[in-house]
């Protein structure tokens, strides 16, 4: 697994990775969910892996029947478009070797506790987060449960979508521990990477070109978008 230390700020870096759809995919176990949580881990990964075919093909799927239906479908691949941002850590969890990419005007060092700050970071913050949508989901079931039952036909949108985001938040926990303890890091320099920190001094007008440029020396396909979305002018 490549992972791509992005500068998109003076002092700041995001991880950046890109898995190719075959590799997308998770292990048998999940096939035939059981129990409440499990069935809401499948969903979620139908929903991500729903949002990954639009990000890819840049098609919509078919618009669901119904107008709860239609708001449910919209409101869950909105939860599932924006929490994809971790998808480092979700690729993570399954990987026993990785290569960390770092801009070349830094040194390996300098690379290494960029990296294992940034996990750090995100395996307290998913913790936290954890918890707190973890108490919502309780809540949302116990109290609002009740009366979406009787309302037949009409889900308990609240209850999903705190359940996604518990999904979301237990994935991109496990990823950041385990590329903090187990992954097994090796470390390249990257010339393109120390690029896109020069175009940060750009206006946006200029940027956009010399983004694609690197984006494809680097054989990133939606680098471009993730930067631009990231970035920050200096």
């Amino acid at each position: 697994m490549d992972v791509y230390l992005v500068p998109v700020g003076a002092d700041r870096y995001e991880l950046y990775c890109e898995i190719p759809d075959a590799d997308n995919t998770e292990d048998g176990a999940a096939r035939r969910p059981q129990g409440y949580f499990r069935r809401l881990v499948q969903r979620f990964r139908e929903m991500i892996a729903e949002a990954e075919r639009e990000r890819h093909e840049g098609i919509a799927q078919p618009a669901a029947r119904g107008r709860i239906a239609r708001m449910k479908a919209r409101a869950l691949r909105w939860v599932a478009e924006s929490i994809a941002e971790q998808r480092v850590l979700w690729h993570l969890r399954q990987q026993a070797e990785a290569c960390l990419h770092y801009p070349d005007d830094i040194d390996q060092q300098q690379g290494i506790a960029v990296l294992r700050q940034q996990l750090a970071f995100d395996s307290q913050k998913h913790r936290r987060w954890l918890i707190i949508d973890g108490i919502a989901l309780v809540l949302s079931v116990v109290v609002l449960g009740p009366f979406f039952l009787l309302i037949p036909g009409v889900a308990n949108l609240p209850a999903a979508y705190f359940g996604f985001r518990v999904v979301g938040h237990y994935l991109s926990l496990r990823g950041a521990s385990r590329g903090l303890d187990t992954v097994a890091w090796r470390y390249q320099s990257s010339a393109p990477l120390t690029e896109l920190r020069r175009v940060l001094a750009l206006d946006p007008d200029a940027r956009g070109s010399r983004v694609d440029a690197i984006a494809e020396t680097l054989r990133l396909e939606h680098l471009a978008t993730f930067f631009q979305r990231s970035a920050v002018s200096t």
